[in-house]
């Protein structure tokens, strides 16, 4: 169904700017849900039973999940499982509701299938976001599939203050998600990625890890660390009892796209998938099987996917490819990984 679909919404989100794009998208999402994740089911491929597997505490339906950023307050929760994915992570969220960065913020380079953005954490708050997957849960809608809360750092928090806020939202949060991702690798906030920095790091996390009670916390990391930093954080997560490795973020590097754009902000898609690929080989050389790497960038293909689960990932997560290659793309991955 929806590979008939969206060649048809294709031209039209398109003809809008991609800010614009987004927002239709989430706010027909938000409004039903349910409804649409119905129609989307559709003759849509779910993860076969020999796909789950047991990662960071909780159980994956299959390997291919929605990386955070798309559904920053979580309005569409029980939509996302529908497409076929064997777990979502919603946000990024922050302590401080935060309107983001001025629009606009996100760039579609459609020859290369890539996108820029500086969205800046743009999102209602860590107390709203609770406020609604408690109704969620009230109300019997909770997913079948692991749902994670990706939680960065407020822009007018300053980053001797950062512990503090990160822990804020994980308490808000603590028993509404099934894990955590501190995210300290977005370009888009001034300062964050200095967090990655194992001074700050090693406080940052034994302080999440502890405020999450029995939920792991993973850690996100950014393409553009020098590997040498890149597997001195995974050591630094491995040693404060973090549950994970999410590698990686989008970068601010523009060397494998055919045109730059020129805006600031991080790039993600197709061209994002030979530096990502490098550092995810660099994350799970360091984490050595001591802890469970899901690896991100630029994956488009079921090949891709395999060889990521074959190098050691325990799982893999998308965005940007479903924007132009349609919300089918998680079932037809699930279909050819079977």
């Amino acid at each position: 169904m929806l590979d008939l679909l969206y060649p048809l919404l294709r031209p039209l989100l398109f003809s809008m700017g991609a800010d614009k794009a987004h927002d239709a998208m989430m706010s027909v999402l938000g409004a039903a849900p349910r409804s649409l994740g119905a129609l989307a089911s559709i003759g849509t491929a779910m993860p076969a039973a020999s796909m789950a597997r047991d990662a960071f505490g909780v159980r994956l339906a299959g390997p291919v999940g929605l990386a955070a950023g798309l559904d920053k307050d979580g309005v569409a929760v029980p939509f996302w499982p529908r497409l076929g994915f064997g777990f979502i992570e919603i946000g990024t969220v922050t302590q401080h509701a935060q309107p983001g960065n001025p629009k606009p913020r996100m760039f579609r380079i459609v020859e290369d299938n890539a996108l820029v953005n500086r969205a800046g954490f743009n999102n209602a708050g860590s107390a709203a976001l609770a406020t609604r997957l408690e109704r969620l849960k009230a109300r019997g809608l909770w997913p079948d599939i692991p749902v994670g809360v990706n939680v960065g750092k407020s822009k007018v928090t300053p980053l001797e203050e950062a512990t503090e806020d990160y822990v804020t939202s994980i308490r808000r949060l603590e028993g509404l998600a099934d894990y955590f991702t501190v995210n300290v690798s977005s370009p888009n906030t001034p300062g964050l990625r200095d967090l990655q920095g194992s001074e700050f790091l090693a406080e940052l996390l034994t302080s999440a890890v502890e405020a999450a009670g029995d939920t792991s916390v993973l850690l996100k990391l950014a393409p553009d660390l020098s590997d040498e930093a890149l597997a001195e954080a995974v050591e630094v997560a491995a040693q404060s009892g973090a549950g994970g490795i999410i590698a990686t973020n989008t970068t601010i590097t523009r060397d494998a796209l055919t045109r730059d754009p020129g805006e600031a902000g991080g790039m993600s898609g197709r061209p994002l998938w030979s530096l990502a690929r490098q550092k995810i080989g660099v994350a799970l050389e360091a984490a050595d099987g001591r802890i469970p790497v899901v690896g991100v960038g630029g994956i488009h293909s079921a090949e891709q996917v395999q060889e990521l689960l074959s190098a050691g990932c325990v799982a893999v997560q998308v965005y940007s490819a479903m924007i132009f290659e349609g919300p089918g793309l998680i079932s037809r991955l699930n279909r050819q990984l079977r």
